[in-house]
Formats: structure tokens, sequence, C-alpha cells
């Protein structure tokens, strides 16, 4: 307990760093309370009262912070900005201009930076009309405006929101401790987990359906404790290839002659392949709404239930397809032999070239399959935890998509921390060990930040 109140005063010694974790604070303050803000002419509490908190609502009103059922000017949050950067992602490997980009250092990034920005402004306008004629009631509107100028007002507010969240995400990364974005995400996640816990407990121990009683509930806090701790390690996981360098001599200094390690991750997709999987998990259903005649359909009922065995099944191959296909999409063994050979350095054993591109796309081939195996668990265990009998939405923090963003944010975040008490001297956060945030993703145009 000493060391830890011991390296809470050497990060407060730290002026930078301190006024960074402050504006941080402020920041997702800020964020916290435009979430209460509801939007122009809506009865908030209404909507409270009619917010599903099921399937992909509830997942949307997870990521949003629980914005999104309180029709906040905040609703959609930044999932408009993260769909626009996936977009553009994926266009640099479709679109020539755009790979051209993400060759061309600082300058490209900042194209690419402002087709995100405008994109996400499309997003978010089509996104906002769908959210207010779906998810706003008449009864919640105010009588006095009429139903097309409140549409046209909430659409700008909501677009708007979501500016000001993505702004408020930069500015965490350029004057806070990083991540922005993720961290908003994090923040929002976060809020949902006390009245989940709450609503578990008092399940647990009181009203109609009580079942188990205390015990029963602490046992539920262990096994999340050693979910967390199966998550942190497929996301750390890591499989290290030697790289030797050859030496140099300029004048009277030598370079190279240095071994290092090329650190390819077991699970280098990230959270993706849950979120892609997610998507086309949601067609039975999306199919039994415009088709009513075949909504009673067996498959499709399995199809649409989340508790299902098929479903999960499903959802489980799913995901192991998505992250081979996502992982070949973002690393790129050819780039990093090239890289290897122009820098002088070759893996021992290996002749450089296509055998070396070949001997790494082959360690990337066996690591993936293990890590999209764990990443399938992982996403089908709030699953099996509501078969439990567990809250709906305490057992969305058992796994998918919210625990594995928890898990990632919160190890950069912490290794952000620890590599200023380092920088100056100060021991780090652990005794033994360094802390490893989320390594970024060798690709074609260098190196990108982790999904999500």
């Amino acid at each position: 307990m000493k060391n830890f109140f011991t390296t809470l005063s050497n990060i407060w010694k730290i002026e930078d760093l301190r006024v960074r974790i402050i504006n941080t604070l402020l920041f997702l303050l800020i964020y916290r309370v435009g979430s209460y803000v509801a939007l122009p002419g809506v009865d908030a509490n209404v909507l409270n009262n009619q917010a599903s908190k099921e399937g992909l609502l509830g997942l949307l009103n997870m990521f949003a912070g629980g914005s999104f059922s309180r029709a906040s000017i905040f609703a959609l949050g930044v999932m408009p900005y993260i769909s626009a950067s996936i977009v553009v992602q994926l266009l640099g490997i479709a679109v020539p201009y755009f790979a051209k980009l993400q060759k061309e250092g600082e300058s490209g990034r900042s194209k690419i930076n402002q087709w995100t920005r405008y994109l996400t402004i499309a997003i978010t306008a089509a996104q906002a009309v769908g959210y207010v004629r779906s998810q706003i009631t008449p009864n919640a509107i105010n009588p006095a405006l009429s139903t097309g100028m409140f549409t046209i007002t909430s659409v700008f507010v909501l677009t708007a929101g979501t500016l000001f969240v993505m702004w408020l995400g930069e500015k965490i990364t350029d004057k806070g401790i990083g991540n922005g974005i993720s961290l908003i995400i994090m923040v929002g996640i976060i809020a949902q987990l006390p009245s989940a816990i709450i609503d578990e407990f008092s399940s647990r121990v009181s009203g109609q359906n009580a079942s188990g009683g205390p015990l029963v509930f602490i046992v539920e806090i262990l096994a999340l404790i050693g979910v967390i701790m199966f998550t942190i390690l497929v996301v750390q996981g890591t499989r290290k290839i030697a790289v030797q360098y050859a030496k140099r001599i300029v004048g009277n200094k030598q370079y190279g002659g240095v071994r290092q390690y090329i650190p390819l991750k077991v699970n280098a997709a990230g959270v993706m392949p849950i979120i892609f999987a997610q998507a086309l998990m949601f067609i039975p259903a999306t199919i039994s709404s415009f088709f009513p005649n075949i909504a009673s359909n067996s498959v499709l009922i399995s199809l649409s239930s989340y508790t299902s065995w098929l479903h999960n099944l499903v959802f489980a191959i799913l995901i192991i397809l998505f992250t081979y296909f996502y992982t070949a999409i973002t690393v790129n063994p050819k780039q990093m032999s090239d890289d290897m050979k122009k820098n002088g350095g070759f893996i021992p054993g290996v002749a450089p070239g296509n055998a070396t591109s070949e001997f790494i796309d082959a360690v990337i081939s066996r690591i993936t399959l293990p890590g999209s195996i764990f990443l399938a668990i992982i996403a089908i265990i709030p699953a099996l935890a509501n078969m439990f009998h567990i809250n709906s939405q305490f057992a969305r923090f058992f796994g998918g998509t919210s625990l594995i963003i928890l898990v990632g944010v919160v190890l950069d975040t912490l290794q952000q921390i620890e590599s200023h008490l380092l920088m100056r001297h100060y021991d780090g956060l652990m005794k033994t060990g360094r802390v490893k945030g989320r390594t970024a993703v060798p690709t074609a145009a260098g190196t990108v930040p982790p999904a999500i």
C-alpha cells in the first residue's frame, strides 16, 4: 500500500503529467455532463421508460454512456467517427489514391484525417435522421413543435454533438494522456457498470426473483475478475521474431550489429472482428421485421436469440473468419520483409526477400488461429453468463466488445503514465516488469494504432 501512495505522489510531482491528467479529467467531465443534456423539445423521462436495453440498441447505448436512451445531444457519441475511420482505412487498401496518402507521411495523414471528418459528418447526419425517426416517440416530443422542424433541428444538434465529442477526443490526445476517442468510449462503458452491479446485487438478495443470495453475487464478481485476467492475456499475447541487423562502420562509429524483435500480436485484429460479426448477426432479426410471414421460422428465431447455441456457434465462426480477414488486410508481411532488408536486417536462419515474408506470414497464420478462438470465446461469454440468469446489463461486462475495449484502453493509459514516470527516473507502476499497451500494427504504410 505504501508503494501505491508513493507512486501517486511521484505522478503528482511531475508537472507535465499532472496537468495532462487534470486536463483529461476535465474534458471527460464535460462529456459526461453533456450526455445528460436532452435534445431541444424532448422529454427524456418518457424516453427512459421506453428505452430498449437489449440487442444492438443496448450495445450502442453502452458505448454512448447512456446518452442514446436519454436522447442526449451526444446520443450518437463517437461511433460515426469510428465508422468513418474504418471506411477510410479499408479505402486505403482498395483505392490507390488513399493508399498513396497513407505513404506520404504527415501530409498524407492530415489529408486522411480531413476526409475522415467529412465522412463523419455525412454518416452522422444519416444516422441522426434514423435515430430521430425510430427512437424518439411522438409522445416524448413537445406538441408545439412540428415533426419536420423537430427532425431538422435535431439532426443539426446531433451532428454538432458528435463533432464536439470528436473534438474533445482530439484535445484529450493533444493536451491529455492520449487515446482520446478510446477514453471517451471507455468512460461511456464504465458509466454503465455501477448501475449494472447494483441491479445484479438487488436481483440476488431482494425482490420476487431473488436467487442465490450474496454468495452467488460474490462468485459472479470473482468470475468477472477471472474473465478480465483471461482477456488481458489475449490482448497482451505476442510472438516475438528475432531480427539481426548487420554491422556498419561509418567513420569511427559502429552502427547496427544488434538483435531486435518484431512483436507479432496474437490478436492483431483487436475488437474489429467482433464488431463485424455482430453487424451480420443482426441480419436475421432485420429480415424478420421486414417479412413477418417468415418471422416464425425456427432457424431465424434461433439466430436472432443471442442465448441460443446456433446463434453463438455462427457468431464464433464469423469472428474466427473475420479475425483472419482483418489481420490479412492490416498486417503486410511483404512490406515488413522489404523494410527489414532496406535497413540491413534479417531473421537468423531465413533468407532475405520472399523467404522472410513467407516465414512471417506462416507465423502470423499460426498465432492467429488460437487468437481468433480465444476472441470468439470472450465474445460468447456474455451469452453464457445470461444463461446462468445473470442480469443482461451486468452480463455484457463478462466479455465481448465492451470488455476488450476496457482492457485495451486501461493498459494503454497505464503505459502512458508509466512512460512519463520512467522518463523522469521514477519507478514504474509495478515493482517488476512493465505495463505494456496495445502495440501498433505493422502495415504497408508503416504502423497504425490498434483498432479502438
